[in-house]
């Protein structure tokens, strides 16, 4: 039986293509493994770069990708819309085939510990490689940002999971997320907004943590799905940023329906949505699906068709030209690709 993992690092860079290029060179450079998708965001200031290969192969990419990035990236100087803390800010690990979740979260933790062992980088495990309940939450890892590692490294309750002191390297590196999770599709509804104070309206309403009120919280709409509101000064617009983590309890669709519902509440409108990084096949033949039985459209359609009418139901090309090809990941078949 093949064993295939994914590996979806997240790189504090996104200006400097060079810079990108001698990453993913390094990450490129292992036999067995291969890149499927590299996607960077200007005013993110942030790559996010796809690959898949062995276990064995995938994680010595991670680590060479890792040393790569500490020697181009200095957090010290970096600035973006992204919340980040490190230079390879997260590096989730992804079963694929032949691999399960917890045996991605040993490789997880072996893998932080050799990044703080060899490299000097702080290192949070989280979702399923936390040691620490509370740790499984991305956010409370990388609360504060860059800015707060000094004061999170000398608290023994909040510093890192691998860690020494706040040293030239932990300086220039800042501290990396690395965990093992299954799949979530990373996505940017686009609004016809500049407000960043709108979209993080929105984004309260339909995340799962939802908002504070009296003091309690109040959970959102959408089950499985983190979010942000943030301006892009790349696009001149307001974004609700999302990750959805259970694909299954919150469909592409539903939660696009959702924002549009909760902005428009507000007199805003949804103008497209924005993808980051690859989305499994599924996901828009899903989409596609509902939209067409929306619109009446006649059953027995075929694939290409499908994905057309999710493209277009949801403006996945409204920022920029959206190709499947490029794009569209099918799990079922990942192990079909060359050398693995």
């Amino acid at each position: 039986m093949k064993r295939i993992i994914e590996c979806v690092p997240n790189f504090s860079e996104g200006r400097d293509r060079a810079k990108i290029d001698a990453i993913v060179d390094a990450i490129a450079s292992v036999e067995g493994v291969k890149v499927l998708n590299v996607d960077p965001g200007e005013a993110t200031n942030r790559t996010v770069v796809t690959f898949i290969g062995g276990p064995e192969q995938v994680t010595e990419a991670a680590f060479r990708g890792a040393a790569k990035a500490q020697e181009l990236i200095d957090m010290r100087r970096h600035h973006g819309t992204h919340p980040r803390s490190g230079a390879i800010d997260v590096l989730p690990l992804v079963p694929v085939e032949g691999v399960t979740l917890d045996e991605c979260a040993d490789m997880a933790r072996r893998l932080a510990k050799r990044m703080f062992d060899v490299l000097g980088i702080p290192c949070y495990c989280y979702e399923a490689a936390a040691f620490r309940p509370e740790r499984k939450n991305l956010a409370v890892c990388r609360s504060g940002e860059y800015e707060a590692l000094p004061e999170k490294i000398a608290d023994p309750d909040r510093r890192p999971d691998f860690c020494g002191g706040w040293d030239e390297r932990a300086r220039r590196s800042g501290a990396s997320n690395v965990g093992a999770r299954n799949y979530l599709v990373a996505v940017n509804f686009n609004l016809n907004s500049t407000s960043v104070e709108l979209a993080q309206e929105i984004a309260c309403d339909v995340r799962e943590k939802g908002r504070k009120v009296n003091g309690e919280w109040v959970r959102g709409t959408l089950k499985g799905c983190k979010a942000i509101g943030w301006y892009i000064e790349e696009y001149g617009i307001a974004q609700v940023s999302m990750n959805i983590t259970d694909i299954e309890a919150a469909p592409l669709h539903v939660a696009f329906e959702e924002v549009s519902r909760a902005a428009a509440a507000r007199g805003l409108k949804v103008t497209g949505t924005e993808i980051i990084g690859l989305v499994p096949r599924k996901v828009l033949l899903d989409a596609g699906r509902f939209y067409m039985e929306r619109q009446g459209s006649a059953p027995g359609a075929g694939e290409e068709e499908i994905i057309k009418t999710a493209i277009k139901s949801m403006s996945l090309d409204d920022l920029r030209p959206f190709n499947p090809e490029e794009k569209l990941i099918d799990p079922g078949k990942i192990g079909t690709f060359a050398k693995i």
